[in-house]
């Protein structure tokens, strides 16, 4: 329920797409190719307002939307049940077909039958590869926190750390108030053995994954340029509407 009620406010958010730095054209015969963002959080942004358009046009097919109508509350009464089915709409049902198991031993799985998956087809052409991609990728950072946990500075360091943040009396805190675990990071070295261990460990977790990096900048430019068509589509037309001619 919190999910969808994320989900419905965000939606709510104008889906324009930002600005490229460039007037985009539709691709064809005498016809340049959209221009792209020119920094990588504008394209990330670019990605996900086309992916949020292509869930947006399925739902619509289905009778749905995730934008909630005017005064509509999507929590408790008989609006349960449409949550449900929007629910299933966005993320599928039954059985999770795609898997992906971790070196830090989580195990991330999603549908295939939902509109979500089906808007990651449309931009990244390939969504088993993609899923698998974006997962590993995605905890990097946390496999090389893991493999920081056999060092043994990093084993006293956090040891330090642990006896800084237990109480006088009684066990420690599972989570010390953040202002005390940040002081006692600090205070133990740990933060120090963090920075100096991490650069390097990502740097070997990358080489052993320098497959699915590769696989992921591949599938994320084609979303990039499908994304940016989608944009050009969209736009072309609605100036066209206005009486403004293309550039």
């Amino acid at each position: 329920m919190r999910l969808l009620r994320a989900l419905a406010a965000a939606a709510l958010v104008v889906l324009t797409l930002l600005t490229l730095g460039g007037c985009a054209t539709p691709t064809g015969a005498g016809r340049d190719a959209p221009a792209l963002p020119r920094t990588e959080r504008e394209r990330d942004d670019l990605i996900k307002a086309a992916q949020r358009i292509l869930v947006e046009r399925c739902l619509a097919g289905r009778g749905l939307s995730s934008k909630p109508a005017a005064g509509e509350r999507r929590e408790g009464g008989t609006d349960d049940a449409e949550d449900r089915r929007l629910q299933g709409a966005l993320f599928g049902r039954g059985r999770t077909e795609l898997s992906v198991t971790l070196a830090t031993g989580y195990t991330v799985k999603a549908h295939t039958d939902g509109c979500l998956a089906s808007a990651q087809r449309e931009l990244y052409g390939d969504e088993r590869r993609w899923f698998r991609a974006q997962v590993v990728v995605n905890n990097l950072r946390a496999e090389a926190a893991l493999r920081m946990k056999d060092d043994p500075d990093y084993r006293a360091a956090q040891g330090r750390w642990a006896h800084c943040a237990t109480p006088d009396q009684g066990p420690g805190p599972e989570r010390p108030d953040p202002a005390v675990a940040a002081r006692c990071a600090q205070k133990s070295g740990l933060d120090e053995v963090r920075a100096r261990l991490e650069p390097a460990l990502l740097d070997q977790v990358r080489a052993e994954r320098r497959d699915q990096l590769t696989t992921y900048r591949q599938l994320r430019t084609r979303a990039l340029h499908r994304a940016a068509d989608l944009y050009a589509e969209r736009t072309v037309p609605e100036n066209r509407e206005k009486g403004s001619s293309p550039s």
